[in-house]
């Protein structure tokens, strides 16, 4: 009996002492991790003495807010800003527009060629954006849109296509056939069972596809550099470049540019971040 006990007591420490080494680096990967953004967050309240030479990595001695208000009032942000708004909503809104009808047909419809059709988008993943810069290019002057935001859009939104359509793919072949069986016997018609039993049933992979596809339009670079010509139509990771002079460059104000870029993405993320981890399993798809 006494050795049980002591046997037992020696598991629990081991326990304990495990819990604490694994307590420990998750602590200390979260700083890891954490520290980019406060640094950041530092450099933004900084001027360019302070962040190259006397003071690089600490707090700033002195909050600088005239770095946001520099960044908002000189370099136009809220235009860029908005631009970088417009344009990844919108690409969202199409992409999942799109993207939903025409995965529940593939995965969920019996029709002749629908596996090919399938395949031919999904090869969509595996073309890089470089490889498509010049016709893409040619394709949005010949439509007129290099003027227009849509120039961006709708190249935006054909890029992300292909991996949405993937995602909800695979959540549609998770879901059960007799949930549509039975809605067609109490006399429901494909659009009511796609529209009232099957969308809803899929929130964790939409969640989960908002957050990917704007973070990919609000950051994209290559092809927003190449298609926006109108100045008044850059978008935010365009105009950070304004802040690269000839002779001098403002890397406070560029650092309160960024940490407002980033505002955006992080507030989406926490909005979708319960759908996000549903979506981890394929079977919270039907827990909804």
């Amino acid at each position: 009996m006494v050795e049980r006990r002591t046997a037992k007591k020696q598991v629990n420490m081991k326990t304990s002492l495990g819990r604490t080494i694994l307590g420990v680096f998750c602590w200390f990967y979260a700083g890891i991790s954490l520290y980019p953004i406060l640094w950041l967050l530092f450099y933004s309240f900084k001027n360019n003495n302070e962040i190259f030479v006397t003071n690089p990595f600490g707090f700033p001695r002195v909050l600088r807010f005239e770095n946001y208000v520099k960044a908002w009032s000189e370099y136009s942000v809220p235009v860029y800003f908005g631009n970088s708004v417009f344009v990844s909503v919108a690409t969202v809104f199409f992409t999942i527009i799109f993207a939903l009808p025409f995965s529940y047909a593939v995965s969920r419809m019996k029709w002749r060629g629908r596996g090919l059709v399938r395949i031919i988008v999904s090869i969509g993943m595996f073309i890089p954006v470089q490889a498509i810069l010049i016709p893409v290019a040619r394709i949005v002057n010949g439509l007129n849109l290099s003027s227009s935001r849509f120039g961006l859009i709708l190249p935006y939104t054909g890029i992300n296509l292909a991996f949405a359509t993937l995602v909800y793919y695979g959540f549609f072949v998770g879901l059960p056939a007799e949930l549509e069986e039975a809605a067609c016997i109490d006399g429901a018609s494909v659009f009511t069972c796609f529209f009232r039993i099957i969308v809803p049933l899929v929130k964790p992979a939409t969640a989960t596809l908002v957050i990917y596809i704007f973070l990919n339009a609000w950051n994209e670079f290559i092809l927003a550099n190449v298609l926006v010509v109108n100045e008044r139509l850059k978008t935010l990771p365009l105009g950070v470049l304004f802040f690269q002079g000839a002779f001098t460059t403002d890397w406070g104000a560029m650092g309160a540019t960024m940490v407002m870029a980033s505002l955006p993405t992080v507030i989406i993320y926490c909005i979708f971040s319960k759908q996000v981890e549903n979506a981890l399993t394929v079977g919270a798809a039907v827990k909804g």
